[in-house]
């Protein structure tokens, strides 16, 4: 087992690659279906996407508005809908990630940081138990599939506003919106 060459698709279940192909495909993976949902937000249009009962992907995109019958995303549509009007602060929706473990830790500490407050990258690297991985956090973060509900937005470099695989501009909205400057 080479752990490097796994995918964890949920805690505890691994899926190695060999050549590039799963070498362990089992049910539950091959019933998993994406359900798509794009919405319209302050920023933009706004895909969520799911499986198996759990949201997968939150991403900006130019896509036309689709909406969906999905229970799921459109809970996930309505709190996102809420965030934005500054009255949510916290989701309570499943989430389905599929990460290296450094990762899934990177993105579990994302998930501690309060509504409203920013870490440095190195603040978060520090609570996961790696004082010198800033850099590496920053690349994990970089790689968080489900933006705003996952909030990688507050973490912010020791120098400045950091980075945002959204861009910038986004970062500095959705900072904003929670510190109360910007209410729709």
């Amino acid at each position: 087992f080479n752990a490097s060459r796994a995918t964890v698709i949920s805690r505890g279940f691994f899926c190695i690659m060999k050549d590039e192909k799963s070498i362990c495909r089992n049910e539950w993976m091959k019933r998993m279906e994406k359900k798509r949902l794009i919405m319209e937000t302050p920023l933009g249009h706004l895909a969520i996407e799911g499986e198996n009962k759990a949201i997968t992907a939150v991403y900006f995109t130019n896509e036309e508005l689709l909406q969906t019958n999905e229970k799921l995303l459109q809970r996930a549509q309505k709190q996102l809908q809420e965030y934005f009007a500054g009255e949510r602060r916290a989701f309570d929706l499943p989430l389905l990630l599929t990460g290296t473990p450094f990762q899934l830790a990177a993105w579990e500490a994302l998930q501690q940081i309060p509504y409203g407050e920013m870490w440095t990258y190195g603040q978060q690297a520090k609570r996961m138990g790696f004082p010198n991985a800033s850099r590496a956090v920053g690349g994990a973060n970089h790689k968080n599939p489900i933006a705003i509900i996952i909030p990688c937005h507050r973490v912010v470099s020791k120098n400045g506003l950091g980075g945002y695989a959204m861009g910038k501009e986004k970062k500095r909205f959705l900072l904003e919106l929670e510190a109360g400057i910007i209410r729709f």
